[in-house]
């Protein structure tokens, strides 16, 4: 049974319309969901834009503070300026004097305890006898560097300063790579040590123990420098030479009367004494000569008496 042309032509002119209301639907909640996605979105933006306009505030007071404090310690001349601490120096002082004194030997006992006031201590001395009547004395005083001056400054006015010589040698630079040497060499040992405790053959511990003599010669070497030059650095070197005066030469005088009479009498005296000694030495051959005179004329005596007797005249 067939539809009448009635019935069709409705379904046609219904199912436009359905379709046109269908897309208008469509389109208007397409058109809300866009609406909505734009709003959030502008919140966002919006959001987004209010906490960049509130951090910036921020920011720009602490710069401003910043500045704030920069300007305001530069204003105030008071303010101590940061500075990084000076790196230590290690510096070695020396010294030389030549003081001429009345007593050697007292000036030397002055310079001991002027040295031991100071810290410091008597390395060397030395006294002798120029001649019968002059002394002379040598000593190395070891003093801390903060009393050098002073000390040197006592020294130079224990009385006539004939001469005076002084030295200061910066070895910072020797004294910082001595300690970093020391420093790796310590490690290199700990290391050889850390291999002999794990070394299980023989042959290899004694390599290794070879090893660490050597490294231990070097490091104790590396350490008597450090020692050394800690002890020069910390003490300072200064040589004093304490001389007596010359006795000044007698002034010659006019000689007078009884500087005549002592000379005539010291030259009569002395021509004595030579006499005396040339009798002294010729005495035993003058002895010997008058024995020999004496004998000489007993036996002339003695052969003129035993001579022949002449007969008398007439018998």
């Amino acid at each position: 049974m067939q539809a009448s042309p009635i019935a069709r032509t409705g379904r046609r002119t219904a199912g436009p319309g359905a379709r046109r209301t269908r897309t208008a639907l469509a389109a208007g909640l397409l058109t809300a969901v866009l609406a909505l996605s734009g709003c959030g979105a502008a919140s966002d933006s919006s959001d987004a834009a209010s906490d960049e306009r509130a951090a910036a505030p921020a920011g720009q007071k602490k710069a401003d503070a910043s500045a704030a404090g920069a300007e305001e310690g530069a204003a105030k001349p008071g303010a101590p300026a940061k500075r990084n601490p000076p790196a230590a120096t290690h510096v070695i002082r020396t010294a030389s004097l030549s003081v001429e004194v009345r007593s050697a030997s007292k000036a030397a006992a002055a310079a001991r305890e002027v040295a031991q006031n100071a810290g410091g201590l008597v390395a060397d001395e030395t006294t002798e006898q120029v001649d019968e009547t002059h002394d002379s004395s040598h000593l190395v005083l070891r003093v801390p560097q903060d009393e050098y001056d002073d000390v040197l400054r006592k020294l130079s006015g224990a009385g006539k300063l004939l001469s005076r010589t002084s030295a200061a040698k910066d070895v910072t630079d020797q004294v910082v790579d001595i300690d970093s040497r020391i420093a790796t060499q310590r490690a290199s040992v700990a290391r050889v040590r850390t291999l002999m405790d794990r070394a299980d053959k023989l042959a290899d511990v004694v390599s290794l123990e070879g090893e660490l003599s050597s490294r231990q010669a070097s490091l104790e070497s590396l350490l008597a420098q450090q020692a050394s030059l800690k002890d020069r650095t910390t003490l300072a070197t200064i040589t004093l030479d304490l001389t007596e005066p010359e006795a000044e030469p007698e002034k010659d005088e006019d000689p007078g009367f009884l500087d005549a009479v002592a000379g005539g009498w010291h030259a009569f005296l002395t021509m004595l004494r030579w006499l005396a000694m040339a009798v002294g030495a010729t005495a035993p051959f003058l002895a010997v000569g008058a024995v020999l005179l004496v004998l000489w004329r007993l036996l002339r005596r003695r052969g003129g008496k035993a001579g022949p007797q002449e007969p008398p005249a007439g018998s």
